[in-house]
């Protein structure tokens, strides 16, 4: 499959940011006969403790689509959905086990690198290493001190403008002589920023971010909303809506029927959720749209800008452009010229020897062959309606 926009793995992020799920099918083991050894126990043990912080999530069956002409059905709530496994809020995929482990990302910049996420948002730092002021975990004395040197004895002399955590005294914070405002944080001598989870604003100060929004909510703390009075939050989801009958991933429900989509998004009936939007449909309907602007393209298509356009493995010639997955034809006809080459004329050219059939060029020998079967004989016939339109069909209207 070829990508317009991010890598896959990264693609995978922005679908999470923005609700909607990520793709990953997660493994199973299953337990057939009796259970009568040890061995059978700490297997069946470790199964269940694998499958714990899994949790199911049904994800639009459009998403899952690879081939232009043959739309997946969803084995979830309705063929419009597919249900697939992933972690519960709080934890993560690993990349090695792929088992579902605690996630530590909101709390430590650096997700508890040089620790152990005993729970999620709960990083516990290696022996030598204590969290900072913004909870990574970082070297202590006598590797390293922050914002300091190490003295022989394992004590930290900080430098200027800074002094010792008070709570640890183990590594050294900035120091601002006035204190800093609500939801501010001292990050360099005698400069206040706003913490993390916090952006300034011009009236208000310092105020809480919550991604991507509350709804019918406010905004208390980084990524923690309050409901106003009449409205709720549904498992799963952190924004505030209406008690209501349909899905609407991606927005939030007005009323009992009624979603209103976020910015990128618009609302689709069959999934009654909101599905991301794409310049022109990726490319006519040639490829999947995956997030706002980023389009997943079909087997036999490329990203060409922000549309997903047909490849063809050879030259169409001068005079030629790739109109379907490897089926080359003329520039302004549209005639299709498989095995052969468009000349100036806007007309298939075929090898010496050949004629021009349908939508290619066959030698005398290869007719029989292209109408032996049912299914070719039905592939030519939806051809010859293409064929008559492109040469003289376009110039009639027809009703």
């Amino acid at each position: 499959m070829h990508f317009c926009g991010p890598s896959p793995a990264v693609l995978i992020a922005l679908l999470e940011l923005v609700a909607v799920p990520a793709l990953i099918e997660a493994e199973s083991t299953e337990l057939f006969g009796d259970i009568s050894s040890a061995g059978e126990f700490e297997s069946l043990s470790l199964t269940r403790e694998r499958q714990q912080h899994l949790c199911q999530r049904e994800v639009p069956v459009v998403f899952f689509q690879t081939d232009k002409d043959l739309v997946p059905r969803g084995n979830g709530s309705s063929i419009f959905y597919h249900r697939i496994e992933v972690c519960c809020t709080g934890y993560r995929r690993d990349t090695y086990s792929k088992d579902c482990i605690p996630d530590c990302s909101q709390s430590s910049p650096d997700n508890c690198r040089n620790g152990f996420c005993r729970s999620p948002e709960n990083c516990e730092c290696f022996p030598d290493f204590v969290r900072n002021e913004f909870g990574a975990c970082i070297h202590t004395c006598p590797i390293a001190c922050q914002h300091g040197r190490c003295y022989l004895n394992g004590t930290c002399a900080c430098h200027r403008g800074f002094a010792l955590d008070q709570e640890t005294r183990l590594f050294c914070r900035p120091q601002c002589s006035k204190a800093c405002g609500t939801h501010e944080a001292c990050v360099a001598p005698e400069e206040c920023e706003c913490a993390p989870g916090y952006r300034r604003t011009t009236d208000l100060g310092c105020q809480p971010v919550c991604a991507p929004d509350c709804g019918y909510g406010k905004c208390i703390a980084p990524n923690q909303c309050e409901c106003f009075a009449g409205f709720i939050k549904r498992p799963q989801r952190n924004v505030c809506e209406a008690e209501c009958y349909i899905n609407c991933e991606n927005g939030f429900c007005e009323s009992r029927y009624k979603c209103q989509c976020r910015e990128g998004y618009r609302y689709d009936l069959n999934t009654t959720s909101c599905l991301p939007e794409c310049t022109e449909n990726c490319g006519h309907g040639n490829g999947v749209c995956v997030a706002p602007g980023v389009c997943r393209c079909f087997e036999g298509y490329e990203a060409h800008g922000s549309e997903c356009r047909p490849k063809c493995d050879r030259s169409c010639g001068k005079y030629g452009r790739c109109l379907a997955p490897n089926i080359c034809g003329c520039e302004h006809t549209g005639q299709h010229c498989l095995n052969g080459q468009c000349e100036s004329g806007d007309h298939c050219q075929c090898p010496s020897g050949e004629t021009h059939f349908v939508d290619r060029c066959l030698g005398p020998n290869q007719l029989n062959l292209q109408l032996s079967t049912d299914e070719k004989r039905k592939h030519f016939n939806l051809q010859l309606g293409h064929e008559f339109n492109a040469l003289i069909g376009r110039l009639f209207n027809l009703v």
